[in-house]
């Protein structure tokens, strides 16, 4: 019996491996960031710049490894969803912070 399981479209479910490599890199991630936020020995920016670098990262490791998230799946339809989800998103978000700044210096009194 095959170590990798294949679902009817002939798509890959990963093997044993994938998955054991995929919870060891999350794992270790998370205490990267864990270790630096509670050691307090570095500066503000650099442990938020670690501590979204890592979860950027964590996030990709669960995409491709648990969620199998590949160009090759669907005729990589499934990547072009996710990269227009992030757009979305990343339009949001940004919008939404630059309006949140823009309101914060003009209400300023002083």
């Amino acid at each position: 019996m095959s170590d990798i399981h294949t679902s009817h479209d002939g798509a890959s479910h990963g093997s044993y491996k994938s998955y054991t490599i995929g919870l060891v890199l999350s794992i270790v991630l998370t205490l990267i960031s864990f270790g630096v936020v509670m050691t307090g020995s570095f500066s503000i920016p650099v442990m938020m710049v670690t501590v979204v670098v890592t979860a950027v990262i964590q996030v990709l490791v669960q995409l491709v490894l648990f969620m199998h998230l590949n160009t090759k799946s669907e005729g990589g339809w499934n990547v072009i969803s996710f990269v227009f989800t992030i757009g979305i998103l990343v339009l949001i978000i940004g919008g939404s912070l630059w309006i949140m700044h823009n309101i914060h210096v003009n209400m300023m009194l002083g």
